[in-house]
């Protein structure tokens, strides 16, 4: 997805609505949701457990798809994409960081950092290793996961998560794991990582996240109530 303006938001969603189901006992998790990210804009998600947040993140990420309504990545409708075109569409604009890390436990933090460029050409251990120093995490390259504390490990993911030099990283409550002073140091790798011109979108219940939002969105009932 290449040759769209830079002023064109690098995440939008258009009039998304997503139902569970069909007829009277269908489950309607997003209505008619209008959202767009700028680049090194930080924006926090917040609602009530069940309004429609997990589900945004993942048709945000492209791993769900709306009933009615688009998703656009870099300028570009999403819809139509085969598997094989989905894949490559994340791997190429998108970087996850998951709440509970999803790190392999018999990986090295580096090895971890580098796994999501296992197939593509190139050696990316030289990135992987400046994304580690770049989060405090030069001393710990030969650390298994058990070796790591709980911020040492969100650390890890959210290097994995920029290796492949995503536009947009999506982040499920990137501070649920963590104590405050830890989620705060956290957060002040996010914000560094905005200001580097990536969109952050982060799904939270955690006032201290919107503290660090350049914006905060309310979901309720998959409506969003505040922008």
């Amino acid at each position: 997805m290449t040759g769209v303006e830079d002023s064109v938001p690098p995440l939008r969603l258009v009039d998304v609505t997503k139902r569970y189901g069909d007829g009277p006992t269908a489950v309607t998790a997003l209505s008619h949701v209008d959202f767009a990210v700028e680049a090194g804009e930080v924006v926090a998600v917040v609602g009530p457990s069940g309004s429609g947040k997990s589900t945004m993140l993942n048709v945000m990420g492209l791993l769900d798809e709306p009933t009615t309504g688009r998703v656009e990545l870099r300028g570009e409708p999403t819809a139509g994409l085969s598997p094989a075109q989905g894949t490559d569409a994340r791997r190429e604009s998108l970087g996850f960081v998951f709440q509970d890390f999803h790190l392999l436990p018999t990986l090295t933090a580096l090895e971890n950092v580098r796994l999501p460029t296992a197939f593509l050409p190139g050696d990316a251990t030289d990135r992987a290793r400046d994304l580690l120093e770049r989060v405090g995490l030069g001393d710990r390259l030969d650390h298994t996961p058990d070796e790591l504390s709980g911020g040492q490990k969100q650390r890890v993911a959210i290097a994995r998560a920029l290796i492949n030099e995503p536009a947009i990283l999506l982040a499920d409550e990137p501070t649920g794991n963590l104590d405050r002073d830890t989620g705060t140091r956290i957060l002040e790798e996010v914000r560094g990582i905005s200001e580097g011109g990536v969109a952050v979108v982060a799904v939270t219940h955690d006032d201290l996240v919107t503290d660090y939002a350049d914006r905060t969105v309310e979901l309720v009932d998959g409506v969003i109530q505040r922008d």
